[in-house]
């Protein structure tokens, strides 16, 4: 079992603040699964608007710490993955079960349904004090660097 910490995160995806958004990696199985944490502040810049008085972590960006999860999973599989990305690419039957506020400690479970050296889809649940908040099939295209920015 692996385990990251923010530091080795940095090093292994290229978002950072505040787009960055996982905190650690408490497991990680190939061939299983990963489990990530996000740690939800109220210093998240997205809590200025979403929303004044009511804090809620947008659905959308739960989906993203999801990919992120997602994609250190395939990128640490890789071994040439500083010349590679992991790129968003669909969302299937996600659902919302709760809402994630200040406070909260996201637990972020991936595990791949189809895993190939292009074309990614993963399961992805994240969960509060062991509540499912949000679940989602997520897919990812593995591209190189240089081709992302073209």
């Amino acid at each position: 079992m692996t385990v990251y910490d923010a530091r080795a995160i940095a090093e292994i995806l290229p978002h950072r603040y505040p787009f960055l958004l996982v905190d650690r990696i408490t497991e990680f199985e190939p061939g299983g699964r990963i489990i990530g944490i996000k740690q939800v502040t109220i210093n998240e810049p997205f809590f200025q608007g979403h929303f004044p008085g009511q804090p809620v972590m947008p659905g959308v960006l739960i989906l993203e710490a999801m990919a992120q999860v997602g994609a250190i999973y395939a990128l640490t599989l890789m071994e040439d993955r500083a010349t590679k990305l992991v790129l968003f690419s669909g969302v299937d039957n996600a659902r919302f079960r709760r809402q994630v506020v200040p406070g909260d400690t996201l637990r972020i479970e991936v595990t791949p349904v189809r895993f190939g050296t292009r074309v990614q889809r993963m399961r992805g649940e994240a969960r509060v004090d062991g509540q499912l908040a949000a679940e989602a099939d997520i897919m990812s295209i593995v591209t190189d660097r240089s081709e992302a920015s073209k």
